[in-house]
């Protein structure tokens, strides 16, 4: 996760007619990092024991935690699953999420069921929920709630290896629920197999609200951007399907934003290239680097300096609905983001 602070200004170039508009507000652009997702929460009898540290039921705080993580999310479509191991068992099945249905499944795990003789075979219910995990749409994320407690079966660590080398697509994250240092090294060693991987103390997640959007954004959004100042939007520079071409009404309109950049000298412009969602990830990343430089080459000949000039690719962009054609449209565009 990446957050800007020092930006000023930022210029959307977006689509229908030539028009500045101006306005003061904050801003925040999440490129988003997975397709799927899945809550795979540790139903076991020593979640249904009471964190030392609270005094609350371990698997009242994991679902406190689910909510939480729900209503924080970005606003974007996703596939996703709720699941429960130890026992295991299917909540929501993986598909085409929904808030709203998932706040009220949430509340049919229970938390009162037997604590003793109900031991935690974590090893087996992930070995078990790879069958899902196969199908889930990469890039995909398996959020693991526990206490990291294991005390039955397989090898937790190597079954989340194991699922690591055929399917690279995944990543495994962990509210951790801890409150003992056996759980922990457990958590810890999981976390440790993959770079990618986010974990977070569960208590701090529910106890202050930042840490859960940290949270939240480091899973699902591959770059934070938060503008908070002026925003600029420059109406009538965008991209056909599949191409980085400029044609004369974006030159014209580039023509109009070398003239703002000129008016400050003082600050430099990032130049943040986007896609709408068709084709593969690796595809628009590539396409949307190119959309940048083919805006950073243009300013370029007009006469702005190449060192004040950075352009980077972002990949695929949600603001706007992929599912109509104007909206992908609308997606395919190049944002200037002034920054001292």
């Amino acid at each position: 996760m990446k957050i800007i602070h020092s930006a000023i200004f930022a210029v959307t170039l977006l689509t229908a007619w030539s028009t500045v508009c101006f306005a003061a507000e904050v801003t925040a652009s999440c490129t988003k990092r997975v397709e799927s997702y899945n809550y795979l929460v540790d139903y076991s009898g020593s979640m249904m024991m009471k964190h030392v540290a609270v005094r609350e039921p371990k698997i009242e705080l994991a679902k406190e935690a689910i909510l939480k993580i729900n209503a924080a999310m970005p606003k974007m479509s996703y596939q996703g699953g709720l699941y429960t191991f130890a026992p295991y068992s299917v909540i929501i099945p993986q598909g085409s999420w929904n808030s709203c249905v998932a706040e009220c499944a949430v509340n049919t795990i229970k938390s009162d069921l037997e604590i003793f003789g109900r031991l935690t075979p974590m090893g087996d219910g992930i070995k078990m929920h790879e069958t899902v995990i196969n199908q889930m749409p990469p890039q995909a994320a398996v959020i693991l709630l526990t206490d990291g407690h294991n005390n039955l079966g397989m090898n937790p660590v190597e079954e989340v290896k194991s699922i690591y080398q055929t399917n690279p697509n995944v990543c495994f994250h962990v509210v951790s629920f801890a409150d003992d240092a056996e759980g922990k090294a457990i958590i810890d060693q999981i976390v440790a197999l993959n770079s990618g991987s986010v974990l977070v103390d569960g208590l701090q997640l529910l106890q202050n609200p930042a840490v859960c959007q940290e949270f939240v954004n480091s899973v699902f959004c591959q770059e934070q951007i938060l503008v908070t100042e002026e925003v600029v939007v420059l109406r009538g520079v965008n991209f056909a399907f599949d191409s980085f071409a400029l044609d004369d009404t974006a030159k014209a309109i580039l023509e109009e934003t070398v003239r703002l950049i000129r008016a400050n000298p003082d600050f430099n412009v990032r130049l943040l290239g986007w896609t709408d969602s068709t084709g593969p990830d690796a595809y628009n990343l590539r396409l949307s680097q190119e959309r940048a430089d083919a805006v950073k080459n243009f300013l370029v000949k007009m006469g702005i300096p190449s060192n004040r000039l950075f352009a980077k690719g972002m990949g695929k962009s949600y603001q706007y609905n992929n599912a109509t054609k104007e909206g992908r449209y609308m997606n395919r565009r190049t944002e200037l983001v002034f920054f001292d």
